[in-house]
């Protein structure tokens, strides 16, 4: 690999000096970023020059928050999302099946609680339009899943089916299973029964299908959460083919069991393939848990009830957790914990000063994820010991906010998604997609931030909009401080002497656009260690601009 000169160009760069003219590429590492000058005398006479005809080009994006191969799974199901009604989403099911009659099983994905009567799904309205195959309509969250009467027979679930700890079968009057299942229920009871049935070629599919998007969007790097053994065969599998083309920094999922023994076994495990796995392509960097669930599915764990008086207990207690983190603290491992309720927030917070307490200084790097419903003061605790936040802007999306909204029915709503004050009160702040429980695509997410308004429904009202962050340091949440969260600031996520050449070329200035071109906007390059893995139509696989001199 020679070394290319990149000129005429505006180069956000995610770095202490912003903006750039020229860069310079050598081996698949930056060699020189900033003013072209100096760039023509670091690359030599005999350097390939690439004019990029004044394009924008940015680091490339660092989705926080992911999951890999389920993103690529997703895409192949019934897409739910957007279906207004349940009218929408039983029209949409029956069109699928008609399509793929030799479909053993049907599975969808985007429904939403604020679809439906109620908001609560029932078995009845699938089988009214499939009852002769089994139909799983995962929720958007993937927090709770739907099935019809077929798939409850094909996982085994009836009437007198014990719910595991957090989680539940929902039942109705008569005690009937009603189809409806979530949390741990369906980690445990759906999830495996489903997972038994994907091949190693469904999951090298599906992980293939999930870098195309990550390439024709200008994901680079991304941060893998709750990951398994089956996934972590297709990348392994992937990367000794040579396939990847996106940087995977991954999350060993940690259930809980009820005995910390097995539970440390677990961290054990993930500690292991940290050893194992650490290249440029795939590190295995940390434990994921889930401290609670949902606000949708009112299983999120909050201090206040939900406005129909119910509450949520946490998946996980303190007592639980705390030698978990313990344990994957004093290995090196990252630890980072889904908590949406502010009472889970806390017990997530208060894991980690224990952590602190008995392991002593070290460098460390935690994080919680999603932080939906959370004060000041559990801001002030988190940033006060360097717990990074890791949000998804899409999250935020107004069109999804009605049932939010209403199940919590206070003042907390005022709260929502406060991103600023996490930075404003000295927390690392990141952002992800949280793909497929939202879209995976990284610039609706930065319209998302830098508005509170829809990406999908962009019409809509802001959510929110004192909330909105300036587009540029929206890009930096979602490249250099995504890096940093998961140990990668060495080598990507900013456009700095050194780090890898990964890098994105836009069709237009997004800075000095009107914002709603960010919904527009197309990536024309996605360049990954100096080489070009997309390029769009019309545009020379060769090089990474518009022409060459």
């Amino acid at each position: 690999m020679g070394t290319e000169l990149y000129l005429n160009a505006r180069i956000f760069t995610a770095d202490d000096r912003r903006w750039a003219e020229s860069l310079v590429v050598s081996g698949g590492r930056i060699a020189y970023v900033g003013d072209v000058d100096t760039a023509q005398r670091i690359a030599g006479a005999d350097a390939e020059r690439i004019d990029l005809d004044a394009a924008t080009v940015l680091p490339g994006f660092v989705d926080g928050h992911a999951h890999v191969v389920g993103t690529g799974e997703a895409a192949g199901q019934v897409d739910l999302w957007g279906a207004a009604d349940l009218a929408e989403i039983q029209r949409r099911i029956t069109e699928w099946a008609a399509a793929n009659p030799e479909a053993p099983r049907i599975r969808a994905q985007g429904w939403n609680h604020g679809m439906l009567p109620g908001g609560v799904p029932d078995r009845g309205m699938l089988d009214a339009v499939v009852a002769d195959r089994p139909v799983y309509a995962q929720a958007y969250d993937f927090h709770s899943i739907w099935l019809n009467t077929a798939a409850l027979g094909e996982v085994g679930i009836e009437d007198d089916t014990v719910s595991p700890p957090g989680g539940v079968i929902h039942r109705d009057a008569a005690g009937h299973a009603t189809g409806y299942v979530d949390e741990t229920a369906m980690h445990r009871l759906v999830w495996p029964v489903i997972e038994s049935m994907v091949t190693d070629a469904d999951r090298d599919r599906d992980l293939e299908t999930a870098l195309r998007g990550y390439r024709e969007t200008g994901v680079t790097a991304t941060t893998d959460m709750a990951l398994d053994e089956g996934d972590l065969a297709a990348m392994v599998r992937a990367e000794a083919a040579g396939t990847v083309t996106t940087r995977i920094a991954a999350h060993w999922r940690v259930q809980p069991t009820g005995d910390e023994g097995q539970n440390l076994a677990q961290v054990a495990r993930a500690a292991e393939l940290a050893m194992r796995h650490h290249s440029e392509w795939l590190r295995i960097t940390g434990i994921k848990v889930l401290i609670d669930g949902t606000v949708d599915g009112c299983t999120a764990a909050v201090g206040v009830p939900y406005s129909d008086g119910s509450s949520a207990d946490p998946i996980w207690s303190l007592d639980e957790l705390a030698p978990v983190v313990i344990a994957a603290d004093a290995a090196g491992l990252q630890v980072a914990m889904h908590a949406i309720g502010d009472e889970a927030i806390r017990i997530a917070i208060s894991a980690v000063e224990q952590a602190i307490v008995a392991n002593g200084p070290r460098e460390r790097r935690h994080r919680i994820e999603h932080l939906e419903v959370v004060g000041p003061d559990e801001i002030a605790r988190l940033a006060a010991i360097g717990i990074t936040a890791s949000m998804q802007p899409v999250h935020a999306d107004p069109s999804i906010q009605a049932n939010w909204r209403a199940m919590l029915g206070d003042a907390r709503v005022e709260r929502g998604y406060p991103w600023p004050e996490m930075a404003d009160a000295g927390a690392p702040l990141v952002f992800g997609t949280d793909s497929p429980t939202s879209p995976q695509p990284p610039l609706p997410n930065m319209f998302v931030a830098a508005t509170r308004r829809s990406a999908l429904e962009p019409r809509l009202p802001a959510n929110l909009p004192h909330y909105a962050l300036p587009l540029a340091e929206a890009i930096e949440h979602g490249t250099r401080d995504a890096a940093w969260a998961c140990r990668a600031e060495h080598d990507y996520g900013r456009l700095a002497s050194g780090l890898h050449a990964d890098f994105i070329v836009l069709d237009r200035d997004v800075f000095a656009a009107d914002v709603d071109e960010l919904l527009e906007t197309q990536v024309l390059r996605t360049v990954v260690g100096g080489r070009t893995v997309h390029a769009a139509a019309g545009i020379p696989a060769e090089a990474s601009g518009a022409a060459r001199t």
